[in-house]
């Protein structure tokens, strides 16, 4: 019984790899890792995904794919599924600061150069037939590579971005860049910064817009403006979607495949841009994705059954017959009060300006709302206390505990990293493994979220201590205290969204987008203290286990905005967070 649950989470992660890893090479596409080196000494990472078929000294043409501001290159992997099953060479990059890639934010044209100079060297890649796309802020790689190479390319495709946001001014005009695809969600978060447009729904009357097409009227949807042949087509796509579902949708796949396969020549398997299976790739990452959660369970499970560990295990023993008043009133104030302080306190934290030990500016933001949020909940139990919790404390082995619990998880993402390139993600939440150059930044935040998880964990703890309480009712309470608060600061900004074309703080879409991933991630937060406490009567396991998983989760998906080759930079779009 002790392994089950490990053993379900490791089929899970194994089938769910496997169908991420079929779709991914789908019609015989091989997908490799990919490294290079800038002039500069920048090291950049991608995925370079080649279709069947080449290898008789057949040319194919290539497309370069960049991801947004605290992304990595797994997010684009509908597109380059899309493109590569076609017979599109396709190369997806990890910007400068972000993934696997050196530097930090911005550096060195954010790696776009230096990425387009690699895919047109490649000896299966026809280099007079190239297209560029980014996502957000990888309009800043695509459109540095454009200038670096104004011949490098045929055609680009931005989407959710605009020129002149990440590069100079003068971007903004309709000879450049070359056969430009504008996608833009109707309902896209960053609409004013992006395009100076109050609402993704009027971009066609943006008057950036209209400089960048040429005209003086109205942009007309899906109609081709200018001239392919000269280089100034123009077509603007607007599906009915936000700004992270751009590239989580057919809505914002299809017009880049079709522009694509309409600007470049030589695709190996030409498909309708509606035929698409990008999407059982996300269902086999999230399988993979569940299978973790399970199998990080499952883990600490064997590890109270190995010597010496079995000494933490012990029965809970409750703090209270019942949950009165105060009890109730704490459970809703721990509930409420993380998704109420969120956007002041990333306000706030923005001032932590990024460092040598503390390089992450999104990650210095979240511990100045984590850290103010460990006060809180201190404030809570010394106002709201109801009884005096019995905990048993052993911390040598709760560190061993956690860690094997961890390191688990740990090792099956770096084997399915290493052997079929895919991670657990589904959407905008993605594990993916540490690299070296990253550890030394993990064991930097490391101290301050176990000062936040241990204490978070353990005052949750002392609220579920209840006598007689079913177990599954105390993990739905667990879990929709830790994410139900920001579950419900989702729903109040996209109602608000989808109802007037605007969030409910529309000067917050960053912000925002970043508390999506909360509401699974604080959620599984209250799973795991539940789990461990109900078998060891001890907060400082999933208070340690809960640290870990978190730091290593935004740590790995972070951006650096400092490295020792390179001077900090401020990006327009993190600058006018």
């Amino acid at each position: 019984m002790r392994y089950r649950l490990a053993l379900i989470g490791l089929v899970l992660i194994v089938a769910g790899s496997l169908l991420a890893w079929r779709v991914q090479t789908s019609g015989g596409v091989e997908v490799q890792e990919a490294r290079w080196r800038t002039p500069e000494g920048a090291v950049v990472s991608g995925l370079l995904y080649r279709p069947p078929g080449l290898e008789a000294g057949r040319r194919a043409p290539g497309v370069l794919l960049s991801h947004g501001y605290i992304n990595t290159r797994e997010m684009q992997s509908p597109f380059a599924i899309e493109l590569s099953r076609r017979g599109f060479v396709v190369l997806a990059m990890d910007m400068t600061g972000h993934g696997g890639s050196g530097g930090n934010v911005g550096a060195v044209g954010f790696g776009g150069p230096s990425a387009l100079t690699f895919l047109r060297s490649q000896p299966f890649v026809d280099p007079q037939q190239v297209g560029l796309a980014g996502h957000s802020m990888g309009g800043g790689p695509v459109l540095a590579a454009a200038h670096a190479q104004p011949d490098g390319y045929r055609a680009v495709a931005l989407v959710g971005s605009a020129p002149g946001l990440f590069g100079p001014p003068d971007e903004v005009r309709p000879d450049f860049p070359r056969n430009l695809n504008v996608v833009f969600g109707g309902l896209d978060e960053f609409a004013g910064l992006m395009w100076r447009s109050p609402r993704g729904t009027n971009l066609p009357d943006a008057a950036k817009l209209k400089t960048v097409f040429g005209v003086d009227t109205r942009v007309e949807p899906g109609r081709i403006y200018g001239d392919p042949a000269l280089g100034t087509a123009r077509r603007l796509d607007l599906p009915r979607v936000t700004h992270p579902w751009e590239h989580f949708s057919a809505g914002g796949v299809t017009p880049v495949v079709d522009w694509m396969q309409a600007r470049l020549e030589g695709e190996g398997r030409p498909l309708p841009a509606q035929d698409q299976v990008w999407f059982w790739k996300e269902a086999g990452t999230l399988l993979a994705l569940v299978g973790a959660g399970v199998l990080l369970l499952g883990a600490f499970e064997m590890a109270l059954s190995l010597p010496g560990l079995g000494r933490l295990r012990r029965s809970p023993e409750p703090a209270a017959a019942v949950r009165g008043l105060g009890g109730w009133l704490a459970l809703g104030l721990t509930a409420v009060l993380p998704a109420l302080t969120y956007l002041p306190f990333m306000k706030l934290g923005a001032l932590w300006l990024p460092s040598a030990l503390f390089p992450q500016w999104v990650q210095n933001q979240l511990l100045v709302w984590a850290l103010a949020n460990t006060v809180l909940a201190i404030v809570i139990a010394l106002f709201l206390r109801r009884g005096r919790p019995v905990f048993s404390l052993d911390i040598p082995r709760s560190l061993v505990a956690a860690v094997l619990s961890v390191g688990a998880v740990a090792l099956a993402l770096a084997a399915v990293d290493r052997l079929l390139h895919v991670d657990f993600r589904f959407w905008v939440l993605g594990f993916r493994p540490l690299t070296e150059a990253r550890w030394p930044i993990f064991l930097a935040y490391l101290p301050l979220w176990t000062l936040h998880c241990v204490i978070v964990v353990r005052s949750l703890c002392a609220l579920l201590a209840v006598d007689g309480e079913s177990r599954r009712l105390t993990y739905l309470t667990a879990a929709g205290v830790m994410g139900g608060g920001f579950l419900t600061l989702a729903v109040l900004q996209y109602a608000t969204l989808f109802s007037t074309g605007l969030l409910l703080t529309p000067t917050e879409p960053l912000n925002v987008i970043v508390a999506l991933q909360f509401i699974p991630l604080l959620a599984f937060v209250g799973m795991i203290a539940v789990f461990t406490w109900r078998r060891t009567n001890s907060y400082l396991p999933g208070g340690l286990i809960c640290a870990l998983f978190l730091c290593w989760y935004v740590t790995s998906g972070t951006a650096n905005h400092w490295s020792p080759d390179y001077p900090m930079t401020f990006p327009p779009a993190a600058r006018d967070r």
